[in-house]
């Protein structure tokens, strides 16, 4: 191995690089690009959730329970509704994602001891956010429950309302978000945004970059030269590792800056697993450019390794443990799920080595096999 010959391929490679000034605005803009527009348009945040109000009722109580609706910053009131059909309307056009029905005599129940229902209409569109808008309609009711029945006990009773709100609610439960304290959804979301980017661009770049040369023929170069192929896959794949490191900075940037998330591992650790996953990463792009001939070829297959496991396997937007026993176990095989781990771990528990080194030491095996592979593949001589 000829330190002089690996960093001669280098050097030649990041002279291709900055030579073609789209493929070096690929290789330093799009990441950050990507992590900017991605950041911005996904949230998992459900709030301002438009509501209507069909009120039959209008008493006192009928709009004190609407009101519990209006001042909750979930929800963003649209106004009443002067009938069944308007509410349909304002579903149909999604206008309002919930209606509240609101029967008449609501009031007189109430005073008199006797439940009485409301009916909620919540759009099914997008079942996550109907499953959440279903959860915080049957807080609020729950809450304005307990309320009128602490009431009702210390009315007929004579209880005192600390009396009377024990006996209405007699089990209090006290909950506390560990990690991500106001539960917010771009706090979990930049750490796997990382790994999003980090899987996406680094293979593009390596595939791209070395099947151009096959389609240019400057690879032949190569083929005649004493360069060995571990030399060759070295200098050849330094610099988009390089280039890759350079971008899990300024992603990790953008995440504590523009996005505000919090980081509270160590630097040190999360910069060198980084430096492991993307040197995966570049990898699954040196194994792509040795199997295809074409830069079109090259970044389908590439889009297809790439996109599915790092969207569907490695609890970017659905945790790894929610999925079936068979998907877990693909999961496994691709380094996208054991970099989350690492990067949530990083940013949001505070966790290094000492928790963290199972998904370090499958990258490092990762990283071994793939690079082992490469250089089984890549042959010096010209195939038919």
């Amino acid at each position: 191995m000829n330190i002089q010959r690996i960093a001669a391929v280098a050097f030649k490679e990041w002279r291709e690089i900055i030579r073609d000034r789209l493929f070096l605005s690929l290789a330093f803009i799009v990441p950050a690009l990507l992590m900017v527009v991605f950041g911005f348009g996904l949230s998992l945040d459900v709030e301002n959730v438009p509501f209507a109000v069909m009120d039959h009722d209008r008493s006192p109580m009928s709009r004190d329970y609407v009101h519990r609706f209006v001042d909750s910053r979930y929800f963003d009131f649209k106004g009443y509704a002067r009938s069944e059909k308007d509410i349909d309307v304002l579903l149909a056009d999604n206008k309002a994602r919930l209606a509240l029905m609101i029967p008449e005599g609501f009031q007189e129940r109430l005073l008199d001891g006797r439940p009485a229902a409301i009916q909620a209409l919540i759009d099914g569109t997008f079942p996550y956010r109907t499953r959440i808008t279903k959860g915080y309609v049957i807080a609020i009711n729950s809450a304005v429950s307990a309320e009128l029945l602490s009431d009702h006990l210390a009315r007929t009773q004579g209880l005192t309302p600390e009396q009377a709100r024990a006996t209405a609610q007699p089990v209090s439960l006290e909950v506390r978000y560990l990690y991500n304290q106001p539960v917010k959804s771009a706090w979990s979301i930049m750490p796997a945004l990382v790994m999003f980017v980090l899987m996406i661009t680094p293979p593009f770049l390596t595939a791209v970059g070395i099947v151009r040369e096959k389609e240019s023929g400057s690879i032949y170069n190569i083929y005649a030269s004493t360069v060995s192929r571990g030399e060759f896959l070295i200098g050849k794949l330094s610099p988009y590792v390089a280039i890759s490191s350079i971008n899990v900075f300024v992603l990790w940037l953008i995440s504590i800056t523009i996005f505000e998330a919090p980081f509270k591992g160590s630097l040190p650790f999360f910069f060198a697993a980084s430096v492991l996953y993307v040197t995966c990463t570049t990898g699954i792009g040196l194994l792509v450019s040795l199997l295809v001939r074409t830069q079109v070829a090259a970044m389908i297959v590439t889009a297809i390794l790439a996109f599915v496991p790092s969207i569907f396997y490695s609890g970017f937007l659905i945790p790894v443990s929610s999925l079936s026993t068979g998907s877990q176990a693909i999961a496994r095989f691709f380094p996208g799920m054991h970099y989350t781990m690492i990067s949530q771990g990083s940013f949001l528990k505070g966790v290094g080595g000492e928790v963290l080194w199972s998904p370090v030491l499958y990258l490092a095996i990762y990283a071994a096999v793939v690079f082992g592979l490469g250089y089984l593949l890549f042959h010096k001589r010209i195939r038919a």
